[in-house]
């Protein structure tokens, strides 16, 4: 249930006043809404036709380790389904420009990397 009808204070005039708790919070408070906007916020927490709340439990709680790809292929293996892997062509990958001497414009060759000997101060 999205709200209970206890946390509903009022409906008058369009508007619609109920009680919330900010997170953290005991305190009540309330908020008054435009009735169109109630039920554009209430009808966000209405699942379709069909569909099941999940909550602490299963494949898609937030702690389970499995992942949905692990899951969906042990439903397939166990209905016993055929995949069929297609194959396409790749793009060869584009060549990497060689860097150029700023100086003279001529192709610049990486011969070796050194790394630093010891630690220098960036200070």
């Amino acid at each position: 249930m999205a709200i209970g009808n206890r946390r509903i204070v009022s409906c008058e005039e369009g508007n619609v006043t109920f009680t919330y708790r900010r997170v953290g919070s005991q305190r009540l408070r309330k908020m008054s809404l435009d009735a169109i906007e109630f039920l554009r916020r209430f009808l966000q927490h209405v699942l379709p036709a069909g569909f099941q709340k999940v909550r602490h439990y299963g494949f898609l709680s937030p702690h389970c380790a499995t992942s949905i790809e692990a899951v969906r292929w042990m439903v397939t293996v166990h209905h016993q389904a055929k995949f069929v892997l297609l194959a396409k062509r790749t793009e060869e990958p584009a060549a990497q420009p060689v860097p150029r001497c700023p100086s003279c414009g001529g192709p610049m060759v990486l011969l070796e990397f050194v790394p630093a000997l010891a630690p220098f101060d960036t200070s």
